[in-house]
């Protein structure tokens, strides 16, 4: 058994990057269901930035894990992972976005 935590392990790795690929794709198709087919690059950033997935965990396992759920049943499985592990998540900081940026326009 490896003993590298998940951001040194080469195999974790490039699970992760694979992650990493659907979690984009998910944002970025969660954001335009939303926001009337405009791209939002701040909601993006801040929804798939390594400081948001470390809300969940180390953020390469992270990924690894949204990568093994993938493998295991494709882009569904992948989605149902997102949904039930971080779109609570993602769905309060978008709140914590729209919030600050009403007070500026204030």
């Amino acid at each position: 058994m490896n003993s590298l935590p998940p951001d040194l392990d080469p195999s974790v790795r490039a699970v992760a990057w694979i992650g990493d690929a659907v979690l984009a794709l998910y944002v970025r198709e969660w954001i335009l269901s939303f926001n009337h087919d405009r791209m939002d690059g701040e909601i993006f950033t801040a929804l798939t930035s390594n400081q948001f997935l470390r809300l969940t965990g180390n953020a390469t396992g992270v990924e690894a894990q949204i990568g093994n759920a993938y493998y295991r049943g494709g882009i569904t499985e992948a989605y149902a992972w997102i949904d039930s592990e971080l779109r609570p998540r993602m769905e309060e900081r978008l709140h914590a976005i729209r919030s600050q940026r009403a007070g500026k326009r204030k």
